[in-house]
């Protein structure tokens, strides 16, 4: 099922679902994105993982599961949702926007969280694309398949690699282009290359608009920028870094991440470390409730703690009210809505240049 492809030959392979790091220095995949497949919109289509492996598909895949939400999110934004038969971490009700929301809660839940190995084997799917990587299923769910399992299953593996590639980036993320490829692989695995493009498209025009408005800001003028991971505990902050795909939303929104120098996607650290940054901004980041009251109480709950816990109240942005209310899937996993987060954060920091929040 599997062919090895070196880094050399990648220029004939599509940088397929997955990056993140994995290719240029800029978290973006090799120029093999520009693959024969994608481009016309045919097959035979190869994809490629973290580790260069290549996964070839010669027709579309009639029975897909994905590992979580963000993966089952893009294949309905690219009409592709009527092939997909589960998913695991399944997004809640109303966390998607409108028709898509529907369409989701229409997907049968293999797993609350991580699928279980057993089920995942025999859902009868073709395709199962990954978003945790070399994940554990833990839990007493057991461990992930093998390759070896996934082919005497006859489920091809491929991956959301903007997402699971991530973590052993080899520079930071300072674009959206992973995500782009992981979109532009997506459609041409499953036959949506038209509606691939048209997302990708629609991406970079809202990036492009704000490069035009605040990208020549110097370095030294840029606020800093903390995330604030509610809902990871408030024990200790879990900070994004570099190869984390919220530090290329960060920086193309005019900001610098206040933990730019964490290499790696996620760390946690210690509220000493928050209070010696002193961030000019705060974005309360909290996961999709389901409805916009649900939300608003949790945004609510996240700015309260920072104002009246005594290790942060004296925080710069806290004493400011300097506070972003994004969700954290929009913002930390990879899905056409990381380019609204950007226009989002730099119509606030920038209200006069990128135009009123």
């Amino acid at each position: 099922m599997r062919s090895r492809v070196g880094r050399a030959t990648t220029a004939a392979v599509l940088g397929g679902l997955l990056t993140a790091g994995c290719g240029s220095g800029n978290g973006g995949t090799d120029s093999s994105a520009a693959d024969k497949g994608a481009a016309t919109g045919g097959y035979p289509v190869t994809v490629t993982d973290c580790t260069g492996a290549g996964t070839t598909f010669t027709s579309a895949p009639k029975h897909i599961v994905t590992s979580n939400a963000s993966s089952l999110e893009l294949l309905l934004r690219l009409g592709a949702g009527d092939k997909v038969i589960g998913t695991g971490f399944p997004p809640g009700e109303g966390t998607l926007p409108g028709r898509l929301d529907a369409q989701a809660q229409r997907i049968k839940v293999l797993g609350e969280t991580v699928i279980p190995k057993e089920k995942l084997l025999g859902s009868g799917a073709d395709l199962y694309i990954d978003t945790f990587a070399s994940m554990n299923m833990g839990g007493g769910m057991g461990d992930a398949p093998t390759e070896e399992e996934f082919e005497a299953a006859g489920i091809k593996h491929t991956f959301l690699k903007s997402t699971a590639c991530a973590a052993t980036g080899e520079s930071p993320v300072t674009d959206l282009s992973a995500v782009e490829d992981d979109i532009t692989s997506l459609g041409a695995v499953t036959g949506t290359s038209a509606k691939a493009k048209a997302l990708v498209d629609g991406m970079k025009s809202k990036v492009d608009a704000v490069q035009k408005a605040v990208g020549g800001t110097p370095e030294g003028e840029r606020p800093t920028y903390f995330f604030f991971d509610y809902d990871a505990g408030t024990k200790q902050p879990m900070a994004v870094c570099n190869r984390q795909i919220a530090h290329a939303v960060i920086t193309l929104a005019g900001a610098r991440n206040t933990f730019a120098d964490c290499d790696g996607d996620y760390r946690q650290v210690g509220w000493e470390d928050v209070i010696a940054k002193d961030p000019d901004w705060i974005q309360l980041g909290v996961r999709n409730r389901g409805s916009e009251t649900a939300n608003d109480k949790a945004f609510d709950e996240a700015r309260e703690w920072l104002e009246t816990n005594p290790a942060t109240k004296g925080l710069k942005a806290v004493e400011k009210g300097h506070f972003l209310r994004i969700g954290s899937e929009r913002t930390t996993i990879a899905g056409v809505t990381n380019a609204d987060t950007v226009e989002e954060i730099a119509k606030t920091l920038y209200p006069g240049k990128a135009g009123r929040p």
